[in-house]
């Protein structure tokens, strides 16, 4: 991605975070940008699919970041991780968050996303007999973990709690209800949480 693209997509997230919807004019995106109207035309596919590109990679810059970060082999201290990193990326980056808490749920890319690596920690953890989870639940549990985590990030960025406080508390939540006794639910919750590795020059985002 060049540095045109760079900035055309890191107004996108902005304009589409303020506004709420997934379509923007090119007069206000070259604006927010910085840019002229020819350079949003040489440099995107097409402004309808604008919104679709930028969720996606978003989506995958996150997902990179997160799974080359947190290698916990508990299944259930990861699960807590990577709920975490969710929650306090909205409080570092407030428009990164404010668009993954808009679009979230109803764009695939970002569905996926906060599905992902979350996923993988809940079925290592059934497999491994660390939860109290019938596997038929599963479907059930990750849309839970996705409505808790999307609900803390939006704690944090309304201002009614710390990244901390909403973070440790959703994902104690998450544990205790999946059978993880009450304490190390807590202890796991309220560990030190990894910094995210830097974002690599293909898949960079700046809120």
């Amino acid at each position: 991605m060049n540095q045109a693209q760079r900035r055309i997509h890191e107004a996108a997230i902005r304009l589409f975070a303020e506004h709420g919807n997934q379509r923007v004019s090119v007069s206000d995106l070259a604006q927010a940008a910085g840019v002229a109207r020819g350079t949003i035309y040489n440099n995107i596919e097409s402004p309808e699919y604008l919104f679709e590109q930028v969720a996606a990679q978003l989506a995958a810059e996150m997902h990179e970041r997160v799974t080359g970060c947190d290698q916990n082999s508990d299944p259930a201290h990861r699960l807590a991780n990577d709920i975490r990193f969710f929650v306090r990326r909205a409080h570092e980056e407030p428009q990164w968050g404010w668009f993954v808490y808009r679009f979230g749920i109803n764009n695939d890319s970002l569905r996926d996303l906060l599905n992902g690596t979350p996923m993988r920690a809940v079925t290592k953890g059934v497999d491994r007999h660390r939860y109290d989870l019938r596997e038929e639940l599963l479907p059930g549990a990750m849309a839970m973990i996705a409505g808790t985590t999307l609900t803390a990030m939006w704690m944090v960025l309304e201002g009614h709690q710390t990244w901390r406080e909403a973070g440790s508390g959703a994902a104690e939540l998450v544990l205790r209800s999946f059978g993880i006794d009450p304490s190390e639910a807590r202890r796991l919750a309220e560990t030190d949480l990894p910094p995210l590795p830097p974002t690599s020059p293909d898949l960079h985002v700046v809120s």
